[in-house]
């Protein structure tokens, strides 16, 4: 996978990236945990599309925010040109350490980079530091499409 691997963003739009994911976390749907996460999708042509959790009462059937993210970039038609990702959770919770996406997500994330070629940068924000690192980092030897043909 090529693409988001070599990219470097820039502070501005890193900084566009993260503040989308942390608005879209204020919009979740998380009446049980309160644990409130939010994510940013940035694609090639420089579209940011957002999620954010959405819990259920039986909580099996809760949705994380990135998922939802990807379901409404596939939902727009996106196949591909994942570029970066931003996740943000509660900053009053925890110990403040940055939040990355669950295993469930890193897989659903995984999909949509490999249809379009592209090993995107994830940014996992915490309350005193932004963590860098790439979707293949997040999940080695990973599933996905090509492995279908």
């Amino acid at each position: 996978m090529g693409g988001g691997a070599e990219m470097i963003l820039s502070d501005d739009i890193a900084e566009r990236l993260i503040n989308a994911a942390k608005e879209a976390g204020e919009r979740a749907y998380a009446p049980y945990s309160e644990y409130h996460v939010g994510a940013a999708l940035l694609f090639d042509d420089g579209a940011i599309i957002t999620g954010s959790n959405v819990e259920n009462a039986s909580y099996g059937l809760a949705l994380c925010a990135e998922t939802v993210a990807v379901s409404r970039a596939f939902g727009e038609g996106r196949r591909g040109g994942l570029q970066a990702v931003a996740v943000t959770g509660p900053l009053d919770k925890g110990d403040g350490s940055s939040i990355t996406p669950c295993g469930r997500c890193r897989q659903v994330l995984n999909e949509i980079a490999q249809l379009g070629g592209t090993d995107p940068l994830v940014l996992c924000v915490g309350t005193n530091e932004v963590r860098k690192i790439t979707l293949s980092d997040l999940l080695p030897h990973a599933f996905g499409p090509a492995h279908l043909d």
